[in-house]
């Protein structure tokens, strides 16, 4: 058995992930849920720890990608509308936290929110 992980995604919170983690087990893909038993039993420090990391088997990583990346959420406005991408033009971008600094690595709710396109990687600030 591969005792290697990848990382397929993060979540604030436990509950976010159960649909995604209940499609890949349906598909026959292990899924560990890194994370998820001290979130549950103290919500307010998932920023801290950078919250719950959905991981599979890394022989199982590029089927496990693709079942992800067929049913995923992408970050949207205030309106409900994706969010662009400044460079590429994608509506497939993640809210990214760079965590630099050691005030926003204590206090990891004060960062601004930021966006990464996970199609060219570009990481861009919304807009107002």
């Amino acid at each position: 058995m591969e005792s290697e992980f990848h990382t397929l995604g993060t979540f604030e919170f436990p509950a976010d992930v159960q649909i995604i983690k209940g499609k890949l087990e349906s598909e026959g893909i292990p899924v560990f849920l890194r994370d998820e038993t001290t979130i549950n039993s103290d919500p307010l420090i998932s920023s801290a720890i950078g919250g719950v990391k959905l991981q599979v088997y890394s022989s199982d990583k590029v089927r496990a990608e693709g079942i992800f990346n067929e049913i995923r959420n992408y970050a949207t406005d205030n309106n409900g509308n994706p969010i662009i991408c400044p460079n590429c033009k994608a509506t497939k971008s993640e809210i990214y936290y760079s965590r630099k600094g050691i005030f926003y690595k204590l206090f990891p709710f004060f960062e601004p929110k930021k966006y990464r396109c996970m199609n060219c990687n570009f990481i861009t600030k919304p807009s107002s």
